[in-house]
């Protein structure tokens, strides 16, 4: 998920340059929702392996 992040960011700052801004503004839309989203699931995988007491290798 996050590297569709990364692609998303990528476009929006190519659109971005070449003038198309509302390309620009909804790829970088995508790639904000795309992170947040991550950013919450990796949030709950640590807290999952943190409670199931495992240690990370």
């Amino acid at each position: 998920m996050l590297g569709w992040t990364i692609l998303f960011f990528v476009v929006a700052i190519l659109a971005a340059l070449f003038g198309f801004t509302g390309i620009a503004a909804g790829a970088a839309g995508i790639a904000k929702v795309l992170f947040f989203i991550f950013l919450v699931l990796f949030v709950v995988s640590l807290l999952a392996d943190i409670v199931r007491g495992r240690r990370p290798l």
